[in-house]
């Protein structure tokens, strides 16, 4: 079946901000905090980038499923606000840095695609970015354009951190890139609120 412009249009409209959001979301999280350690203990790239890859698949085609799962449970007016106050609330909980203290084992008896994908999925659960994930889902009822997004954010984010580790960690201005993720949510949940159909 050939996709109309109008469906590739939705898919990629949920596809960038799903990115934007997650890349943004991402820097300076727990999660990202992991890719450091991992890369800093095992020191072999390919290992850890594949097992963050499989495990974001895995987590965030779960929180996908669960907001496509809410969308047809709830009415849209329902929805509209459980949304728009959702996405409020990240924009409050960005702006709390998380700490290495909350990150899981990274044991390597399981070989460092294993030990990887499992701190990683785990580690991922309830954090920022799975949330996130189940929110924007539910507002754009496009899981695979969803899913991609937040997939290729955290890539975005992570693969970075793995290969070029502390050298790039204390170049980031977590701040101001947590405060830019966090007006973006914040923009979201007004424009869902305002029941406005379109990000852009």
């Amino acid at each position: 079946m050939v996709i109309g412009f109008p469906a590739l249009e939705h898919f990629m409209e949920a596809f960038l901000v799903s990115t934007g959001i997650v890349a943004l979301a991402e820097i300076g999280d727990k999660t990202q905090l992991l890719s450091f350690l991992l890369a800093a203990k095992f020191r072999r790239p390919l290992p850890i980038i594949f097992g963050i890859l499989v495990a974001t698949l895995v987590n965030h085609a779960l929180a996908g499923a669960v907001g496509g799962w809410l969308t047809s449970l709830l009415g849209p007016d329902a929805m509209r606000w459980i949304l728009g106050i959702s996405f409020l609330a990240m924009a409050g909980w960005m702006l709390i840095p998380d700490k290495v203290d909350d990150l899981g084992s990274t044991d390597g008896r399981f070989g460092v695609f294993g030990a990887t994908l499992i701190s990683f999925f785990l580690a991922e659960m309830g954090d920022k970015t799975q949330v996130a994930t189940v929110a924007l889902a539910a507002k754009y009822a496009s899981f695979y354009g969803v899913v991609a997004g937040t997939t290729f954010g955290m890539m975005l984010a992570n693969v970075p951190a793995v290969l070029l580790g502390n050298r790039i960690a204390g170049r980031i201005p977590m701040k101001l890139v947590h405060g830019i993720a966090a007006a973006i949510f914040a923009v979201l949940g007004v424009l869902t609120l305002f029941n406005v159909g379109s990000f852009f």
